[in-house]
């Protein structure tokens, strides 16, 4: 607008986005004063802000529920396809809340043009200040996470621990039965030949001690006659007890691959805490009431500003404008609205609208019909007129013969 009096401000390309951002009409601003322009493009700040905000909170949220779950202290991290998938999905959101904020403030009243906010006005507001603290709850626990992150990974951690070593002490138990009574049979059975090596040994140093002293006399002979005897029980038992030693070796390989199975089991089950649900009960732990509190009402305050901006804003050209503009437009369509004009049976208020121009034509399709009406039926008489004639003249053409 450039009139003797006043000169707008040229509006920026930032500033336009942001007024479309809050819904504002950018041809009735850019005739409007300055401080309607900032007004507008504040309000849209907000609500581009709650967007990002609730884009880094859902990408966050979506990266901690996917994400490989391991050791808390571990989380640190960057599994780069997580990353990837939660930042898609973490955009998706931050535009879902973008278009639910922006419908929120387009849709939001501004009230009876004071600063005041009536308790009809709050009324009106309500199912919109609803949903946005529920939108602001949805944002404010991922940040509320990512804020305590290092103290929920410590308590984490430590509660993984606890997990994981009462999981393997139970499979200790379980295998430690199995495992003991093969270890007490295999050790048996190798004693034996190791015994009976032991023996064989024994029997070969006193020959050779005996064979050292004089030559191989009946005493040596006996020696060896006995030693021969051990070896042979020797060989027997070796033949005898090796393939049960070898069955009871591979028993307890694979009793060990199971406890070791097990025991990735249970490091698998105590990761799995790593969850979004675990960490927001810690941050309510570790935070506090009265700290989660606040963090969830700042949230709030940023996500309800806009309405409760709207409600307070003080009538102003832009008002003006808009409403004149309005009327013209009803005006040019033939709309006309008599505002408080009846009361209900409940005694609410209510405005009387006609439509001209439809009245207008329907009352031409009315007439139009009405006259093919009347067409039709003098174009019937004087039909019936006619065959009147053409009967009287010639009645054996319209005798139906047999």
């Amino acid at each position: 607008m450039n009139k003797n009096y006043y000169t707008t401000p040229r509006s920026t390309a930032i500033i336009r986005a942001l007024w479309k951002a809050c819904g504002a009409d950018r041809y009735i601003l850019e005739k409007s004063t300055y401080s309607d322009h900032i007004k507008y493009a504040c309000l849209g700040g907000i609500v581009v802000a709650t967007g990002v905000l609730a884009a880094i909170a859902g990408g966050y949220a979506f990266y901690t529920i996917f994400q490989p779950k391991g050791s808390a202290i571990d989380s640190s991290q960057i599994h780069l396809q997580t990353l990837i998938l939660s930042t898609f999905f973490g955009s998706i959101w931050g535009l879902i809340i973008f278009n639910i904020d922006r419908f929120i403030v387009t849709s939001t009243g501004k009230g009876d043009g004071t600063e005041a906010i009536t308790l009809q006005e709050m009324k009106s507001a309500l199912p919109r200040i609803i949903m946005g603290m529920i939108i602001a709850l949805t944002i404010s626990k991922p940040v509320e996470i990512r804020m305590f992150q290092s103290e929920i990974n410590a308590e984490l951690f430590s509660m993984q621990k606890d997990v994981r070593d009462t999981l393997n002490n139970k499979t200790n138990r379980k295998f430690r039965l199995l495992i003991d009574e093969i270890e007490k049979e295999d050790s048996k059975l190798k004693a034996e030949i190791v015994d009976l090596k032991t023996q064989v040994e024994g029997m070969q140093q006193q020959y050779i001690d005996e064979a050292r002293i004089i030559t191989v006399g009946p005493r040596a002979l006996a020696v060896k006659a006995e030693m021969e005897k051990l070896e042979a029980k020797q060989k027997d038992v070796e033949s005898k007890n090796s393939p049960r030693i070898k069955e009871l070796s591979i028993k307890l390989e694979a009793l060990r691959k199971d406890r070791n199975k097990e025991y990735k089991t249970n490091e698998d089950q105590a990761n799995a805490l790593d969850g979004l649900l675990e960490r927001i009960k810690l941050a309510h732990k570790l935070a506090g009431t009265w700290i989660s509190l606040f963090i969830t009402l700042l949230f709030m305050a940023i996500e309800l500003t806009p309405i409760f901006f709207k409600l307070m804003l003080i009538k102003s050209p832009y008002d003006y404008l808009e409403q004149n503009i309005k009327e013209l437009m009803k005006a040019e369509e033939g709309i006309q609205v008599q505002y408080d004009y009846y009361q209900d049976k409940h005694g609410v208020e209510k405005d009387l609208v006609t439509f001209h121009k439809a009245d207008l034509l329907l009352h031409e399709k009315m007439k139009l019909i009405e006259a093919q009406k009347e067409l039709s039926t003098d174009i019937i008489d004087k039909w019936k007129e006619k065959e009147r004639k053409n009967i009287s003249n010639n009645p054996d053409d319209y005798i139906i013969k047999g």
